[in-house]
């Protein structure tokens, strides 16, 4: 065994022995862990906000471009399932990297999934504004002002990850499944009053474009990503080599099912409309008339808001985790690590989750970008950190077992072909910039990673003892 895979093999050891961070362990069941990862999905903000703008470049193939998206999102699932079965810790995917790869690689890993929370949580928070301008001139006939708005989704969401892990996990549990019954059942009521129809323009892919699947395939992606944060628990999760790796798989599977239920339901539904599925600001809401049962689009939104703020909780307590595994890592102030010891939650880790997913919708707001434009252009880029830490955890599992004596032919496939996809989707991603605000995005994520791994190379420099 080389001296880089003995390491490995002992990093692991050490950790799946009980090597545990200042946090209440065990504290959250399989149902809880589950809901960690569902709620940094938000699912039920898909069907409103996501699907329509795949609809605009996929037309009929939108489901199709789903089903796609869920198998890219099963062989993550399958290499961070296996990863997970090895070591429980906060930040789980940066660990997993650094274990396994050069500690440049697992710097960039870290940096890059830091970024994916924090940017899914604003842009979330920025979903959150728009359902709440919506609500507001529905029910008050006012517009809600857009800085208070999202300085008070972020702070409840900072104060409830600190005050309790099981009180949120909960929360957001309760949250993700009200909305998605409440869609489920605007589906099964279409299904009622209409009949079951088989739309053949669909399954045969009328009209859809190839060229055009790519960039659908991008977006359709951000409906996944967080699936796998149930990772950032594994200090707090019961039995958490069973528990974590399940919820990662149930999830991918459960919101791929979802999403295409939703998406075919959709395109079906907006037959013989007036407006386009792509133009709708809520579709699910005239999708609940159509069906003869209004008020539950009304809820529908309701619940969208909500799950919105869901997504914010859970997107904090995910960054704030991987905050503490980087502390620790030496990339970041140690005093990050450190928590409070009646509450058991990383106090200044949130806090410094939590300030920079406001600053970033703040001084989008200042600017005069709506909450959808928040939404879409903070969501591309958090895509970009996803990818990175995704496709780098798939590159280290091959390595990872070899170290342990467990090397598999099948694993090692699924690995590369796990990065060859994600690498693909980058690809899709830079050529699908429509517009000047999306093409700038991949030179500020390179930016911002050229600055993490610069930060890492300096504390490190710093760090080495001075030659004798």
């Amino acid at each position: 065994m080389t001296e880089q895979a003995s390491a490995t093999a002992e990093v692991y050891a050490n950790e799946t022995s009980g090597e545990r961070f200042e946090l209440h362990a065990g504290v959250l069941g399989p149902i809880e862990t589950l809901a960690q990862s569902v709620s940094a999905m938000a699912p039920s903000t898909s069907p409103s906000l996501t699907i329509p703008l795949v609809f605009a470049l996929a037309g009929n193939a939108t489901w199709f471009v789903y089903l796609l998206a869920t198998g890219a999102t099963l062989l993550v699932g399958f290499c961070v399932s296996r990863f997970a079965r090895l070591s429980a810790s906060p930040g789980s995917l940066y660990t997993y990297t650094a274990n396994s790869l050069p500690p440049v690689l697992g710097a960039a890993a870290a940096w890059g999934l830091l970024l994916a929370y924090l940017a899914t949580g604003a842009s979330v928070a920025g979903g959150a504004l728009y359902y709440s301008i919506l609500l507001g001139q529905q029910f008050l006939h006012r517009t809600p002002s857009p800085l208070p708005t999202l300085a008070v989704v972020c702070a409840i969401a900072a104060y409830v990850a600190y005050r309790d892990v099981k009180l949120s996990a909960e929360l957001m549990l309760w949250i993700e499944v009200v909305s998605v019954s409440l869609i489920l059942i605007v589906l099964a009521f279409l299904v009622f009053r209409f009949g079951l129809q088989f739309d053949m323009d669909q399954f045969r892919l009328k009209g859809a474009s190839i060229p055009a699947l790519g960039p659908a395939l991008v977006l359709s992606m951000f409906s996944f990503v967080g699936f796998e944060s149930a990772t950032t628990l594994g200090g707090e999760a019961r039995e958490p080599l069973r528990t974590i790796p399940r919820a990662v798989l149930q999830c991918a599977i459960l919101a791929g099912f979802f999403f295409m239920l939703c998406s075919y339901s959709e395109v079906l539904g907006f037959r013989g409309e007036s407006g386009k599925l792509s133009d709708s600001t809520s579709p699910l809401h005239l999708l609940a008339a159509k069906a003869g049962i209004s008020p539950l689009g009304v809820a529908i939104d309701c619940g969208a808001f909500v799950s919105m703020f869901a997504c914010v909780l859970a997107c904090t307590t995910a960054a704030a985790r991987v905050l503490m595994r980087m502390a620790r890592g030496g990339l970041l102030p140690r005093r990050l690590e450190r928590t409070n010891h009646r509450h058991g939650t990383p106090g200044a880790a949130i806090l410094l989750s939590s300030v920079p997913m406001f600053c970033a919708t703040a001084a989008m707001a200042l600017r005069g970008e709506t909450g959808s434009d928040m939404y879409d252009l903070l969501g591309s880029l958090s895509v970009f950190g996803f990818l990175t830490a995704y496709a780098l955890v798939a590159l280290a599992l091959p390595f990872a077992r070899r170290a342990l004596g467990q090397h598999s032919h099948v694993v090692a496939l699924v690995s590369v072909a796990t990065v060859v996809v994600m690498n693909l989707v980058v690809v899709f991603d830079l050529r699908s910039a429509a517009d000047a605000a999306h093409a700038r995005i991949p030179y500020i994520y390179l930016g911002y990673l050229a600055a993490g791994i610069a930060w890492y190379l300096v504390g490190r420099r710093k760090a080495a003892p001075a030659p004798e």
